[in-house]
């Protein structure tokens, strides 16, 4: 990575932090529940920064590597609400208070911006020395892709079986339940975890198996770090706000499953077929928008009954 695409991604990640901090310190600092307005206002303020983003790659890039952040932006925007799925249903399990759910997600998406900036540099790392691992990311991508497709069940959630909460709860107490939006607490003289912390846990250890498959989705679109990771921390920032403005709308999205598998699919074969026959940005961008709307549009036109969707990975 050349010098001053470290610099852009240094201020970039400070920007980020900065913007999270200003969130969290001054307009969320009292628990509280987040409205379906609220929320979609704040959606429409993430996107319409990472459109802005976009538009200064168009002016000193050029329009190749804007084209890149726009579709790789889009592929991880579709993973990341098929990943609400999922945080819905670990808010569901340990009923999580809907007031301290935006201080999970806060803690929990400035979590993912750290473990997905340092596997997107081990991976740019693993690219620049063994060019051949791209066919091996292509081929994981492809397997994902029609495994999606052909996954019936709902998703399940066992926080019981993820090792890093039984290797957590060894060393720490945990309190039975909830106090307040406390992740720790001091009760006669002993240090305590509260359930809190261990839905963040969850949150944390859940968003970095979805990262596996979304950090390699786009790499097929371009190698560039400095795209990759921002498409990528982008689509995350607008994590929280999304959940709060979908997760009464979950209906809507009852053929995402089948959108993304197809996009996981085709993100895979052109990362396997990319030496011989380079498909162009324009139609991966094509392809992959059109096949977002199409799985809204199904699901709009012919719903599924009204049933929960499993939309997970």
């Amino acid at each position: 990575m050349v010098p001053h695409e470290t610099l852009l991604l240094a201020l970039f990640t400070l920007l980020v932090v900065a913007l999270l901090m200003l969130d969290l310190g001054i307009f969320q600092r009292r628990p509280r529940e987040i409205k379906i307005k609220e929320a979609l206002g704040w959606s429409a303020i993430w996107i319409s920064l990472a459109l802005l983003f976009n538009l200064g790659i168009l002016f000193w890039e050029g329009r190749e590597p804007a084209l890149q952040f726009v579709t790789g932006y889009l592929i991880e925007l579709s993973l990341s609400v098929d990943n609400l799925f999922v945080f819905l249903l670990i808010f569901l399990y340990f009923r999580v208070p809907a007031p301290y759910q935006h201080k999970v997600l806060f803690w929990g998406i400035l979590g993912a911006q750290l473990m997905r900036g340092l596997l997107i540099g081990f991976g740019v790392v693993l690219i620049a020395k063994f060019h051949w691992i791209l066919y091996l990311f292509g081929l994981f991508l492809v397997f994902t892709g029609i495994k999606m497709g052909f996954q019936k069940e709902a998703a399940e959630v066992h926080p019981e079986r993820n090792i890093v909460v039984r290797l957590f709860k060894r060393f720490i107490p945990v309190t039975a339940g909830y106090h307040g939006s406390k992740f720790f607490l001091n009760l006669d003289g002993k240090r305590y975890a509260t359930l809190l912390l261990i839905v963040l846990i969850v949150v944390e250890t859940t968003d970095l198996l979805f990262a596996f498959d979304s950090i390699p989705a786009i790499f097929a679109i371009t190698t560039d770090p400095f795209i990759v990771y921002t498409s990528n921390i982008f689509a995350i920032l607008g994590l929280r706000s999304l959940y709060f403005a979908l997760a009464g709308l979950m209906n809507l999205f009852q053929y995402l499953k089948i959108g993304l598998s197809v996009i996981l699919t085709f993100v895979g074969i052109k990362m396997v077929i990319a030496d011989v026959y380079p498909i162009p940005i324009t139609v991966a961008l094509g392809v992959v928008a059109g096949v977002l709307l199409l799985s809204i549009v199904a699901s709009v036109l012919w719903p599924k009954g009204g049933s929960r969707p499993a939309g997970t990975r």
